[in-house]
């Protein structure tokens, strides 16, 4: 049975392996890496602009910078923190105003394990994507694209798979979403070394004592925060029935404009 990939523990223990680490990247940005130390919940000092930030995996060579990010819960602002990330990655290399130098390519990706609800793209609409990549992109006057900077930010998504996607990237994917929903019989590609490492390295016979406390604390964090989440919605549509009703809707009006019944709806209005 597999430990859970959405674990911050369980996935920390899978992707600071270093045979992992090293696979997992030339799987998903396409070049062989060798890496020493591999760092969690890294900190610059001083903090880079003006937010001081914790990453969750970092690793570095002379020319590369690479970041593995997990995302558990899904807010509207998920793209704009890691957007910030991803660039302040590489504005701390520049120390200072005589030497703008950047020496390493910036390479950051980002796994999230719900499914994408409320991001919105700028046009506003929403984003149903298992894939999204973002460069720093130059051109020249024909439009053709010239490789000044390499630096890329690629966010995953295993909940909205796309024909698009690599068959190496997919079967990453597979492996933290069959990890979540299905542990006990997972579908992966034990034929990938680095995949097949870290499914035994999470196996849950495999965990550590203290391993497995460090998972059932962060279960019981996500659990509570889960519940305060619904809590906060539940008090939302109760506000919002109370204030329809105020307003002159009726319990039908109120019923056919949400997922309600109207038994609910008058018990909402019975205890106001």
């Amino acid at each position: 049975m597999l430990g859970n990939l959405d674990n911050g523990t369980i996935f920390k223990k899978a992707f600071t392996d270093t045979e992992v680490f090293e696979q997992f990247i030339k799987d998903v940005l396409g070049f062989d890496v060798k890496v020493g130390k591999i760092e969690t919940e890294k900190k610059f000092e001083p903090k880079i602009g003006r937010i001081a930030f914790e990453l969750d995996i970092f690793a570095e060579t002379e020319d590369r910078r690479m970041v593995i990010e997990l995302q558990k819960v899904e807010y509207d602002y998920n793209f704009d923190r890691f957007l910030h990330y991803f660039l302040m990655l590489i504005a701390e290399q520049q120390k200072n105003a005589k030497e703008y130098t950047i020496k390493r390519n910036v390479y950051l990706i980002l796994v999230m394990t719900e499914p994408y609800e409320v991001i919105k793209d700028s046009e506003g609409k929403p984003l149903q994507q298992e894939m999204l990549v973002t460069t720093l992109h130059t051109e020249d006057s024909g439009h053709d694209n010239v490789p000044l900077y390499l630096h890329k930010f690629i966010a995953l998504n295993p909940n909205h798979k796309h024909v698009d996607t690599p068959q190496a990237i997919r079967d990453w994917l597979d492996l933290i979403y069959e990890s979540v929903n299905n542990p006990e019989n997972p579908n992966i590609n034990r034929q990938n070394k680095g995949i097949d490492k870290a499914a035994n390295l999470i196996d849950m016979d495999n965990l550590t004592p203290e391993e497995s406390e460090e998972k059932k604390k962060g279960e019981a964090a996500k659990s509570k925060r889960e519940l305060y989440e619904q809590v906060a919605i539940e008090k939302t549509v109760i506000e919002l029935v109370k204030q329809f009703f105020k307003n002159g809707a009726t319990v039908e009006m109120i019923s056919a404009a949400t997922s309600l019944t109207e038994k609910e709806i008058k018990m909402i209005l019975e205890n106001k």
